[in-house]
């Protein structure tokens, strides 16, 4: 006896377990003949494994109202008192009374309640690759933000329908993703107090998704925040939350996205044995991490961008020259798509060489930044970094005349 590969793709598609799905026909039954229905998992199996080829008639009206189409459909046989005309099978609203025990005029349960699937899910999914590329070329503004709002939106839009447990997760950890990118767009542009909004909402929608890397990001999304208020020891406690989260103890490459923003926090808080020791394990986790499909928004943590969070590290615990050195290899492994993040660790490394007494080199590395943003605004982070240059600048050099045209080029490009 062969396995109905049929039925199993439909339940697959619409995220149904074989207890779910006899929940449903049983509801379908109640609805049909005003009698609760007696099917059980067991019922499922029989159906998926190919013991019934050709299920009884309250069986077959059941499985079509779920899945809103002909029993033919599903990979079975029909009974003949069930069998449909092959010209009109859209058309069809009525099932045989002699297959119920009484007639039905209603719409299947599919059309009827709208169900969504994980085909639903994986399209509404796809805006996220654009919401990535776009952050990673321009970084956070407002048109980011405003494109991951309409995402969560459609996403929630799903969530008023028909779905089972596993999708509805699935739509949950979807607008959690939706709404932590308008979260990080608002942090890179340094709208913080909108960005704390969304956090909060993007929180409640991990929570209800169960779902271990989702809930991962927001909290590395909460230690950013923090940091970027300098509030420093939320800032530790939210990457420390991240390090206990049950993806980081299930894959090192989340364990080491943890102990990097970890690192961070310690080094502001003045603790660089932590710190250096922190980033230290979160070297030997990437390392040790194996290659795997993951979350879209990972794409943005590698090698490279781990050198670059090591030169902040290495920087904010008066280490210049390892910051130096860390912050040239990042810059080798950044693809150039990835125009934010090379900017800012160029801006980084313009940092470690002037704290070194290089104000000259340091200057001409920094002009480096526009550069690499060229036609397109500085997000407010970036900003914000190049505000902490130029007044390091100013105390070591201030006359300069290097310095002085850096003022002129920064006041060009500001505007």
């Amino acid at each position: 006896m062969a396995a109905n590969a049929v039925l199993k793709r439909r339940m697959e598609e619409l995220g149904l377990t074989q207890d779910e799905l006899a929940g449903r026909m049983n509801t379908a039954l109640a609805e049909i003949t005003g009698r609760p229905g007696d099917v059980s998992a067991r019922t499922v199996r029989n159906l998926l494994n190919g013991t019934s080829r050709r299920p009884i008639g309250r069986t077959c009206a059941a499985l079509e109202r779920v899945f809103g189409c002909s029993v033919q459909d599903l990979g079975f046989s029909a009974p003949r008192t069930m069998q449909h005309p092959q010209e009109d099978p859209v058309r069809r609203r009525t099932f045989i009374a002699s297959a119920t025990g009484t007639a039905s005029a209603a719409v299947p349960l599919l059309a009827q309640r709208r169900t969504v699937g994980m085909s639903d899910v994986a399209r509404a999914a796809k805006g996220m690759n654009a919401l990535v590329t776009a952050d990673q070329h321009q970084g956070g503004h407002t048109n980011l933000e405003m494109a991951a709002l309409r995402g969560r939106n459609r996403v929630l839009e799903l969530q008023q329908r028909n779905a089972s447990e596993r999708v509805r997760r699935a739509l949950y950890a979807l607008a959690a993703e939706y709404t932590d990118a308008a979260a990080w767009s608002c942090i890179d542009a340094r709208n913080l107090d909108q960005a704390q909004k969304y956090l909060n909402e993007s929180s409640t929608y991990a929570g209800l998704s169960q779902d271990g890397p989702t809930q991962m990001s927001v909290w590395v999304s909460m230690a950013i925040f923090a940091a970027q208020r300098r509030n420093w020891p939320e800032a530790l406690s939210a990457a420390q939350a991240a390090q206990a989260s049950p993806a980081a103890r299930a894959d090192l490459f989340f364990a080491s996205l943890g102990r990097i923003r970890a690192a961070l926090a310690y080094a502001a808080l003045g603790d660089s044995r932590a710190a250096l020791r922190s980033l230290g394990s979160a070297q030997e986790a990437l390392a040790a991490a194996p290659e795997r499909e993951r979350p879209r928004w990972t794409t943005f943590y590698c090698q490279a961008e781990l050198d670059h969070l090591g030169a902040i590290v290495n920087h904010r615990s008066g280490r210049y020259t390892h910051a130096e050195a860390m912050a040239h290899r990042a810059l080798a492994k950044i693809p150039p798509s990835f125009r934010r993040n090379r900017a800012l660790a160029t801006a980084q490394l313009a940092l470690a060489q002037l704290h070194q007494g290089d104000s000259e080199q340091a200057t001409a590395t920094a002009a480096d930044v526009f550069t690499v943003m060229a036609g397109t605004p500085l997000p407010g982070r970036m900003r914000t970094l190049i505000g902490d240059f130029h007044r390091a600048l100013f105390t070591m050099a201030p006359s300069a005349t290097y310095a002085r045209d850096w003022a002129d080029r920064l006041r060009t490009e500001w505007s």
